[in-house]
């Protein structure tokens, strides 16, 4: 079987040869320290490890063009910038800021005239950069392709809050609700008509969209908002790939999101990643919430990987075996994996998700010989 067919099987809930495993999801610094101890510099990562091939499609259907990345101020230890592709205005850490947290201080998005001036025109789908120079090529070279391929499939809240700002979008939901039902709107038009010719020209495997509309606490809007303002425009950009039988559609969100996936199911929506743990998200209760009707990848907790294999050990032996008999899910660290975690410790967790991909039943019954697992 091959990483195509083993993707399929895996979340469709059929019956791979060995449940599909992703590739490592890194921070650049992880990846440093793990050349220090011991990772050869001249391999390919997702080889080394054993996982399979995974790859969406280079069809851009957000902002376009973005604005270019601009520091407008050095303050020493840190320096205002203005950020490449959406503009917002941030303090950043001078040191690692892709791992640092930024301040976020200022948006471009406050008004009807900035959303017609500075917005709307670059959501053009016609724009001919959305594809490549070369597209008829790329997809011959995909025709017969024996891994998964997906496509973008967009953005309802997280984008126009990244636009907006998370203060700004609540208040404007209720202070101008026409104007956010513009935008979303205009969004999945966008993305419909963007999308609509890639998926003419290639038989997709599955489509990914991304919201980070979460924190620990739960979503950052109520439900009543979400299917008022983003369940129609996912329905509609949804309905148009389950038409051309992509039937895997999962949303990237980070924090809690519980209360939303009743949401993202009735817009066509069929599965969801990372599910961190440190927000309370379990798996094997949403899998036993919703059996075959949600998707999944991720829920391995970053954290236990810091500790070591005993820890490694629990925390894959409790959910990776049972989930991996029921379907529909492929373990994945819950967001980049950090540079506390050494290669050591990860080395030992992907070889003991490898085992276990090889024999679920096995591992399950050493689960429960080891109290990490009571039926």
């Amino acid at each position: 079987m091959d990483a195509r067919q083993r993707y399929r099987e895996t979340m469709q809930f059929g019956k791979p040869d060995r449940p599909f495993l992703l590739h490592p999801w890194l921070w650049t610094s992880t990846l440093e320290r793990w050349h220090s101890e011991g990772l050869p510099a001249d391999v390919h990562v997702d080889e080394y490890f054993g996982t399979d091939r995974y790859q969406t499609a280079p069809v851009i259907v957000g902002l376009y063009p973005g604005t270019d990345r601009e520091v407008l101020k050095d303050e020493g230890e840190t320096r205002l910038v203005r950020r490449a592709g959406e503009g917002q205005i941030i303090r950043e850490f001078r040191h690692r800021p892709e791992m640092n947290m930024p301040q976020w201080l200022d948006y471009p998005l406050k008004t009807r005239e900035d959303w017609e001036r500075e917005f709307k025109p670059r959501l053009d789908p016609t724009s001919p950069g959305r594809y490549p120079l070369w597209w008829d090529d790329y997809v011959r070279t995909v025709q017969d392709r024996d891994y998964p391929l997906g496509i973008s499939c967009g953005s309802y809240y997280g984008w126009v809050r990244n636009w907006m700002g998370f203060e700004r979008l609540s208040y404007m939901i209720y202070d101008d609700p026409m104007l956010v039902h513009e935008i979303v709107d205009h969004i999945a038009t966008c993305v419909y008509e963007t999308i609509h010719r890639a998926l003419h020209d290639i038989q997709f495997d599955f489509a990914v969209g991304w919201e980070d509309m979460a924190g620990k606490g739960g979503p950052l809007c109520s439900p009543r908002s979400f299917r008022q303002f983003q369940v129609p425009a996912y329905k509609r950009v949804t309905d148009l790939l389950h038409g051309h039988g992509v039937h895997i559609i999962v949303v990237d969100s980070d924090g809690f999101h519980d209360p939303i996936i009743p949401c993202w199911l009735e817009g066509g929506v069929t599965g969801i990643y990372p599910l961190e743990v440190a927000a309370g998200e379990d798996a094997v209760a949403l899998r036993r919430q919703y059996g075959k009707n949600l998707q999944m990848y991720g829920n391995i907790d970053k954290r236990a990987l810091v500790e070591g294999p005993d820890a490694i050990d629990r925390e894959v032996l409790s959910k990776v075996p049972w989930l991996f008999l029921q379907g529909g899910f492929t373990p994945w660290v819950d967001h980049l994996v950090p540079p506390d975690v050494s290669f050591p410790n990860y080395r030992h967790y992907r070889a003991l998700l490898r085992n276990v991909a090889e024999d679920p039943e096995r591992a399950l019954h050493e689960a429960r010989r080891r109290g990490f697992w009571n039926d």
